[in-house]
């Protein structure tokens, strides 16, 4: 579907964690096709899952997707920005941002993290740390292209989980738990 973003290279990176880790309450930030979400809701040990994302055309490729899964009435799909708008706590935040440089507009959301690269990041990352709930965890996408703030992982605990290097680029799983 155009302005969804298809599952690339960060997408199955992402997701070889989200298969490994993932457990209770999921929030899948920027679902695009929903492949994280879909991934998660398929886990014996997953309670719900929330999928949000701003283009109303992901939540509409997600939902065909879960679907096609039957897995509807175990993941929740809203058209949102980030976490804001969440009420609870969640166990885990799964997140392949948009992460290149880039002007912002509609038809570069799947791929522009803002100028930088990583301006979304570091805005759920300031906004997370109300949504987890005790010993929660995010897993996130990044680039070596990311234009990242020095203290974007402030107040959190930082773990290369893998480290993908591509043709162009250099990707980075990343598991991030908030600091006492």
């Amino acid at each position: 579907m155009e302005g969804v973003y298809e599952p690339g290279e960060d997408s199955y990176l992402l997701l070889r964690y989200v298969e490994r880790l993932v457990q209770g309450r999921v929030l899948d930030v920027g679902t695009g096709s929903g492949i994280q979400a879909i991934a998660a809701a398929s886990k014996p040990g997953v309670e719900l899952v929330i999928a949000v994302d701003l283009n109303p055309k992901a939540v509409e490729k997600a939902l065909e997707r879960a679907k096609e899964a039957g897995l509807t009435m175990r993941i929740n799909l809203i058209i949102g920005d980030l976490i804001d708008w969440l009420r609870g706590g969640v166990d885990w935040i799964i997140f392949n941002p948009p992460y290149l440089p880039g002007e912002e507009g509609i038809n570069e959301l799947s791929w522009s993290g803002g100028e930088r690269g990583g301006e979304t990041i570091e805005r759920l990352l300031m906004e997370a740390h109300e949504h987890l709930r005790p010993d929660g965890a995010i897993l996130l996408i990044y680039s070596n292209l990311t234009g990242l703030d020095e203290d974007a992982f402030r107040g959190y605990r930082a773990e290369v989980l893998e480290e993908l290097p591509l043709f162009f680029e250099r990707l980075f799983c990343v598991l991030l738990k908030p600091q006492d």
